[in-house]
């Protein structure tokens, strides 16, 4: 086969497959797919990038650049897979698989693994830095504006109602550090804040239990009653009302580790 091949090559040059020929391309695309197959991602990330440098342009172009950016989602490298992902929307801003690619920018922003340190120390999400979170929340917005009949629209939605609660979580679990410290004043404002950009977290309902000590400990009387008011309106069968404000159990604050 090798000696016909060679005898072709040398009769017939116009045959020959040139290295960014849709012959060669599909070729090395197909191996890429193997690569994939067999959970060889570095590999796989190596091909990806030979074809993309070949197919610029292309429908194939497209695909490579989509798998690139997922398969380096999913080896973990966020920040070359936020590139690729960013570079496919800048160069195909009409393509038809932009509703996925808006989903992909989503979901590697959203990265809510928290790794070995955070498993070792029980870390929440919520305890972490929320930009990652606020940028996820935009591209999945941006998913349910431009493509509501979307095959990822559903999804996307629900990771937003996630990231809601994360981001209000992260406000009250920074109240309560201030709460814990005694600066009552910072952490009766840090909660009202997490109460007033997410109202319908669940997070709330402990927002409001940290105002009403809050206030408590400040000697703001007006402002403990008419939140724990507030608070019993809301959720008539919370923890926390036993525990805040006059006629508390005493003993350990719900809100002391120690």
């Amino acid at each position: 086969m090798l000696s016909g091949l060679l005898v072709a090559c040398g009769t017939t040059p116009s045959r020959e497959i040139k290295a960014d020929s849709p012959e060669n391309l599909d070729r090395l695309y197909k191996e890429a797919r193997e690569e994939l197959a067999s959970g060889n991602n570095e590999a796989a990330i190596k091909v990806l990038e030979r074809i993309e440098a070949r197919a610029g342009g292309t429908l194939l172009g497209q695909q490579v650049l989509l798998e690139l950016a997922h398969t380096q989602w999913r080896m973990n490298e966020r920040a070359t897979a936020l590139a690729s992902i960013e570079r496919f929307i800048k160069l195909h801003p009409s393509s038809p698989a932009m509703d996925y690619a808006l989903y992909l920018r989503g979901l590697i922003y959203f990265n809510d693994s928290l790794g070995v340190l955070g498993a070792l120390t029980q870390q929440k999400l919520s305890e972490r830095d929320q930009q990652a979170s606020k940028d996820a929340y935009q591209a999945f917005a941006q998913v349910l504006d431009q493509f509501p009949q979307s095959r990822y629209a559903a999804d996307a939605q629900l990771r937003m109602g996630y990231i809601v609660n994360s981001l209000a979580e992260s406000e009250v679990h920074v109240a309560r550090y201030y709460l814990r410290r005694g600066a009552f004043l910072a952490a009766a404002n840090r909660a009202k804040q997490a109460i007033v950009d997410y109202e319908r977290a669940p997070a709330v309902e402990e927002a409001l239990a940290i105002m009403i000590e809050s206030y408590d400990r400040l000697g703001l009387n007006d402002l403990r009653d008419d939140t724990r008011r507030v608070l019993q309106r809301s959720f008539p069968t919370s923890r926390f009302l036993a525990a805040t404000g006059p006629g508390g159990e005493g003993g350990r604050a719900w809100w002391r580790p120690w």
